[in-house]
């Protein structure tokens, strides 16, 4: 492991623990060469994941495409980073847990959908209206009147 901040490739671990409910082993670091310290996260690698597209294209999983539409939907809400990292690991563990090769984008929204209505509904109207591709006011006031009547 290189050092993030002399880019020494000599460092050592000083402390292992295990982190996020045991999916991944936490390590604090130190650089053999300059001393200073980090924190460095380990987690299994899991077979190739691929996403079937609307359009029945396919492409390799991408966290960082669940993250996005997350964190705009969380955008200006009372909600914390930990909370979204937390709901996003949730999401992936489901997604990686059907133990399938290929998972359509149907389902990872779906899932998106569920953990957001959960951690902020006003996130989850924000990325409803994209996912589900609102047209007009009606359509959105439909899936408001829903949330209206739990």
């Amino acid at each position: 492991m290189k050092c993030p901040f002399c880019n020494a490739a000599d460092t050592k671990v000083i402390d292992s623990r295990p982190a996020d409910d045991n999916s991944s082993i936490r390590r604090r670091r130190q650089c053999e060469t300059c001393g200073k310290r980090f924190t460095t996260y380990e987690k299994l690698e899991t077979m190739p994941l691929m996403v079937i597209k609307k359009d029945n294209s396919r492409e390799t999983y991408d966290r960082s495409k669940i993250e996005n539409g997350v964190i705009q939907s969380c955008h200006k809400r009372p909600v914390s980073t930990q909370q979204i990292n937390r709901v996003i690991d949730e999401i992936e563990n489901r997604i990686f847990n059907r133990e399938e090769k290929e998972v359509s984008t149907s389902v990872i929204g779906e899932l998106v959908m569920e953990k957001l209505k959960e951690l902020d509904e006003v996130a989850y109207v924000r990325f409803a209206s994209v996912y589900r591709e609102f047209k007009d006011v009606n359509t959105f006031m439909e899936e408001l009147g829903k949330l209206l009547k739990k």
